[in-house]
């Protein structure tokens, strides 16, 4: 399984920008769906997940202003963000936690898989 996340840029405080991220593979079914943040010299740190079954969970400092979605069928997840903050600003990574494919020998998990990172940028 092959993660792709796409739509960082730049954008002024108070803005918005929308990420993407997309599995692509023999995928059968994803468990939980989530977006890290990093910034230089720090750990990466959970921005908001979604479960296959809909519960979402956000980070404290964006809690309000991101959403998180996801399109099972496509299996991709949308992170919306709103009134970004220059502290918002990072690179943005998608996880997902287990992953069911279709393999020669039949359904296994893959686990812990990570997307390329896309950079945000937000300016006061």
């Amino acid at each position: 399984v092959q993660l792709q996340a796409s739509g960082g840029g730049s954008v002024q405080a108070g803005g918005s920008l929308g990420l993407s991220c997309v599995a692509s593979g023999k995928v059968i079914m994803i468990d939980t769906m989530a977006w890290y943040r990093q910034t230089p010299g720090e750990e990466r740190e959970l921005v908001a997940s979604m479960a296959k079954g809909g519960t979402q969970n956000y980070a404290a400092s964006v809690k309000g202003r991101f959403t998180v979605s996801r399109d099972n069928a496509k299996d991709t997840s949308t992170l919306q963000m709103d009134d970004l903050k220059p502290e918002d600003a990072g690179v943005y990574y998608c996880h997902l936690d287990r992953v069911l494919v279709r393999t020669m020998r039949g359904p296994q998990y893959e686990n812990d898989i990570w997307g390329s990172g896309t950079q945000v940028t937000v300016s006061s």
